[in-house]
């Protein structure tokens, strides 16, 4: 295979100077995840060892450092071969950031995360605390940039409105952001006057239109529940789903992408809505666990046909509208707690207010909503330009 890019671990990989040269001499500490991987499969703690690097603590995002936990399930600590493994999603939120103690003797730190491209993808925030986190330590921290799955063209949604910052969102960006991890830290560093402590390793011979599969990088799960890119791309509407009691697909093949619930009209509904870029085919399906774990269910399964043209956000609102009216009263919204936040329903997190959730109850038409997340995304657009890197 011939790489068109290269990733921020591929300039360590291929020996870069200019990188390797801030990183000889230092204690490191590696924060990373399965999909942390160079274009030859390999992880990005052996490529920093093979360079000589000194790796001396691991840190694990959500799902774990070897990403076997399922969602907001908290992960120890672990001590596998002979390096500790700090997790950075515990029981509480504090355990969110990395401890003092996790950070001392540490002169540095590597963060390789594969994101999404959708705000409530956790991986970027685990980022954004650790680099705070760092700062305060007087500790260095260095980014290793990678692709925007979605590409970096198109946003989606509303930032948040004020109130609504949470673990899934925890600075104010549209729902389908397009910018890379290294760009998001920039935009943080810069907004938080943190730019002293990060460095990030941007990409060479990226273009921000390419979605990854034109990148020509391998797709490695970047967490238990995203198995393909068309998962990637419904994700930013179809994680929505988690704030409802409609089966979000997890226990099924093809999570987000197939979805629905035991009482669902699904004939009905696909022939209610239509979108660009998709085919929306009713299916009967039995998740193997979490919601409705064993029980029939049927819903859609969201076939994406045109990735240019899908704008999924925009979808799964209002698909999860008309659930509400075809599901013989039996829908419902999470009331549960949602990453670690209590005294907010989860759409509202998810959404970023309570607007949607009300205009659902309410049984009003979500044109006029609709239009106003678009209004949104497209102011975001235009913010973010200063701390685009690409």
């Amino acid at each position: 295979m011939t790489l068109r890019m290269a990733t921020g671990l591929e300039r360590i990989a291929l020996s870069d100077e200019a990188v390797l040269s801030q990183l000889r001499g230092r204690r490191i500490g590696l924060c990373a995840h399965p999909a942390s991987v160079d274009s030859r499969l390999r992880h990005a703690r052996h490529v920093l060892e093979a360079q000589g690097l000194q790796v001396c603590t691991l840190f694990g995002p959500e799902h774990g450092y070897g990403g076997e936990a399922q969602d907001m399930i908290a992960v120890h600590d672990a001590a596998p071969e002979e390096l500790p493994v700090h997790s950075l999603y515990g029981a509480t939120e504090d355990a969110l950031s990395p401890a003092p103690a996790q950070l001392a003797g540490l002169d540095a730190i590597v963060i390789d995360l594969q994101d999404v491209g959708a705000r409530y993808y956790t991986f970027v925030w685990t980022a954004v605390l650790v680099l705070r986190a760092a700062a305060k330590s007087g500790i260095e921290v260095f980014v290793l940039d990678r692709p925007n799955p979605l590409g970096g063209t198109i946003v989606e949604g509303e930032p948040q409105r004020p109130g609504y910052r949470s673990f899934v969102g925890l600075c104010d960006v549209a729902v389908r952001h397009g910018m890379t991890i290294g760009e998001l830290c920039h935009m943080v560093a810069q907004q938080e006057g943190l730019g002293g402590a990060l460095h990030v390793v941007s990409m060479r011979g990226y273009e921000r239109q390419w979605d990854y599969e034109q990148t020509g990088l391998p797709w490695v799960l970047p967490s238990p529940n995203m198995p393909t890119l068309d998962t990637a791309f419904v994700y930013p509407g179809g994680c929505l789903l988690e704030g409802t009691n409609l089966s979000e697909g997890r226990g099924s093949t093809r999570p987000f992408e197939i979805w629905g619930a035991p009482e669902l009209r699904a004939a009905e509904l696909a022939r209610r809505v239509s979108a660009p870029g998709v085919v929306l085919r009713p299916l009967s399906f039995q998740p193997t666990f979490q919601k409705h774990a064993g029980k029939r269910c049927f819903g859609l399964q969201v076939h994406v046909t045109d990735r240019a043209a899908l704008r999924s956000y925009a979808l799964y609102l209002r698909l999860i509208a008309e659930a509400q009216r075809l599901c013989e009263g039996s829908f419902a919204w999470r009331t549960a707690a949602y990453e670690f936040v209590v005294d907010r329903p989860a759409i509202d997190l998810l959404t970023g207010g309570p607007e949607f959730r009300q205009s659902v109850d309410q049984g009003r038409d979500l044109g006029e909503l609709l239009a106003r997340e678009h209004a949104g995304a497209e102011r975001f657009a235009e913010a973010r330009t200063p701390y685009l890197l690409y």
